[in-house]
C-alpha cells in the first residue's frame, strides 16, 4: 500500500485525542486550561489545514477570545460549567453564527453576514461550548464539492455535504462539529473520514437559522470521536420529547430493562449490489463479530415497498429544491455551478401530483418501517459503499443513507476499522422514530467492540 498522504493527527499524549467527555471532565474539574486547549485546536488546525482546507478560516484571535469568555464566565472555584464546557465545534457553512458570514458554498452567499446565532450555536454555547470557525460545505449542501480532502488519505474526498465538519473532527483540530443531511450529508463524511456521526429523529434539533431547501427531509446532526461523544452533545442540542437529554447508561453492559442482549436487524436494503466488496465483507464481518460477542442478530430486509423508496426521496427533494431555488436562480444562475443548475433543471419536470403521491408513499414507509423495527433495538446496514472515492470532483454515493433520511428515523455511523485502501470502513445503525436513546446505548455497545479511535495515525 506505501505511505498514504494523510494530514496525521495530534502526538500521543495530545490533550486534543481526549474524547469529547474527558475533555468536559478535565476542563470543568481544572486539570486542564481549556484556553490552553483551544490553543493547542488552533496549532493542529494551522497545521493541517493547508492539506486538508476543512475551515473557511482559522481565525486565532478569535478563537482566543471566545475561549477566553468561556473561561470568564466560570463559576465558583474558577472551572466553566456546561454539557460543553471548554469544547470547540467546527459549524457547518450552512448554520447561522452571529458576525459570521453564512457563505453556504456559493460565491452567491460571500457576505451573507448572519445577524444572530441559529438556535443550535445557541445551545452549545449556552452548554458551554464555543463555535472554532466555519467548516466548508459543499455548493448549498447539496453535491457539488468544494475543495476539502480526506485526512486519512488527502487523494480521497471526504464526503459531502459536512465535508469540513467531518474532516476537523478527523484531523483533530476541533473535537466536535455540526452537520447536517438531506440525502447522506452526515452519516457518509462521518464513515469516510472514521468519526461518530450521528443524525438524531426528525425534529430533534431545531433548524432554524439553517440553510433549508428541502424542508421535508432537511435534518441536522453532529459529530465527535464516540458515541458518549455525540450522545452528550444531543444532551445539549436536542428539543424535548426525544429522549436525549438524560446521560447514557454505563458502558459495561446491555441495559437489562432492553431484554439482556441487543437485538439487531441486518439489513442490506434493495441498494445492497452497489456496495463494494469490501463494504459487503467488512459488513458480513462486523455481523458475526457482534453476534459472537452477545447480540442476537436476525439477516432479515424490509418489507416489500421500499424498493420505491430511493424514487421516493428523490422526487420530494428535488420538487422542494426547485421551490426554493427558483429565485436563486432567476437572479444568479451564473454564479451556480453547471451540476446544481443541470440537477435544478430536471428537478422542475416533477409536477405537484407526482410530488404530493411521493409524501403519501413516504408515510405508508414510515408507517412500514415503524412496525418492521418495533421487535429490534436497532437496523444494522452500510453507511457508504465503501471507502471514501479518490478525488474530490465527487463527494460520494449517499444511495445507503436515502431511505433513513425519508423516514426521518434516527441514525448513527460507528468506524469499525479500515478497508483495503487504507480508509475507514464503518457501520450504520438506525432506530425507531424517537426512540434515539435505545439507538445510542445499541451504537455505543457496538462501539466498545470494534476498538477504533478514529485518529489517523501521524504522518
Amino acid at each position: 500500500m506505501g505511505t498514504l498522504p494523510r494530514a496525521g493527527g495530534p502526538a500521543a499524549g495530545s490533550p486534543l485525542r481526549l474524547p469529547l467527555t474527558d475533555l468536559v471532565d478535565a476542563v470543568t474539574s481544572g486539570r486542564l486550561c481549556l484556553v490552553d486547549h483551544a490553543r493547542a485546536c488552533v496549532a493542529q488546525a494551522l497545521a493541517v489545514e493547508p492539506r486538508i482546507h476543512a475551515f473557511k478560516a482559522i481565525d486565532p484571535a478569535m478563537i482566543g477570545a471566545r475561549a477566553e469568555a468561556v473561561a470568564g464566565a466560570s463559576g465558583i472555584g474558577g472551572a466553566p460549567r456546561g454539557l460543553l464546557a471548554g469544547v470547540p465545534f467546527g459549524v457547518k457553512d450552512i448554520i447561522d453564527v452571529h458576525g459570521l458570514v453564512t457563505g453556504m458554498g456559493s460565491p452567491i452567499h460571500d457576505d451573507s453576514i448572519a445577524a444572530a446565532d441559529a438556535p443550535l450555536v445557541a445551545r452549545l454555547q449556552a452548554a458551554g461550548g464555543f463555535v472554532f470557525g466555519k467548516t466548508v460545505t459543499t455548493e448549498f449542501a447539496f453535491m457539488h464539492p468544494r475543495e476539502t480532502r480526506n485526512p486519512w488519505n488527502t487523494a480521497h474526498t471526504p464526503g459531502g455535504s459536512s465535508s469540513g465538519s467531518a474532516a476537523a473532527v478527523a484531523a483533530g483540530c476541533v473535537p466536535a462539529a455540526l452537520a447536517t443531511q438531506t440525502n447522506g450529508s452526515v452519516i457518509r463524511p462521518a464513515a469516510f473520514c472514521g468519526i461518530v456521526g450521528f443524525k438524531p429523529s426528525y425534529a430533534a434539533f431545531p433548524v432554524q437559522g439553517v440553510l433549508s431547501y428541502a424542508p421535508t427531509l432537511d435534518q441536522a446532526g453532529c459529530y465527535a470521536r464516540s458515541v458518549e461523544g455525540v450522545a452528550r452533545i444531543a444532551q445539549a442540542l436536542a428539543e424535548p420529547g426525544f429522549g436525549l437529554h438524560a446521560p447514557l447508561p454505563p458502558a459495561a453492559a446491555w441495559p437489562q430493562e432492553r431484554s439482556g442482549q441487543p437485538r439487531f436487524a441486518a439489513v442490506r436494503t434493495p441498494v445492497w449490489s452497489r456496495a463494494s466488496p469490501a463494504m459487503q465483507d467488512a459488513f458480513e464481518r462486523t455481523q458475526a463479530l457482534l453476534a459472537t460477542t452477545g447480540a442476537c442478530i436476525e439477516r432479515i430486509e424490509l418489507p416489500a415497498g421500499f424498493e420505491q423508496a430511493h424514487d421516493v426521496h428523490g422526487v420530494i427533494m428535488g420538487y422542494e429544491a426547485v421551490r426554493y431555488f427558483e429565485p436563486v436562480q432567476a437572479r444568479q444562475r451564473g454564479l451556480i455551478s453547471d451540476w446544481l443548475n443541470s440537477y435544478l433543471d430536471q428537478a422542475a419536470a416533477i409536477d405537484r401530483a407526482r410530488y404530493e403521491d411521493a409524501l403519501d408513499a413516504r408515510e405508508r414507509l414510515r408507517g412500514a418501517f415503524s412496525r418492521f423495527v418495533s421487535g429490534f433495538d436497532a437496523v444494522l446496514t452500510p453507511p457508504t459503499t465503501g471507502e471514501a472515492p479518490e478525488g474530490i470532483d465527487t463527494s460520494g454515493d449517499p444511495v445507503f443513507c436515502s431511505i433513513w433520511t425519508l423516514l426521518g428515523t434516527p441514525a448513527i455511523t460507528v468506524p469499525t476499522g479500515l478497508g483495503p485502501g487504507g480508509l475507514p470502513l464503518g457501520l450504520q445503525l438506525v432506530g425507531a422514530e424517537r426512540a434515539d436513546a435505545v439507538l445510542l446505548a445499541a451504537a455505543r455497545w457496538c462501539e466498545a467492540r470494534f476498538g477504533f479511535d478514529g485518529l489517523p495515525p501521524l504522518s
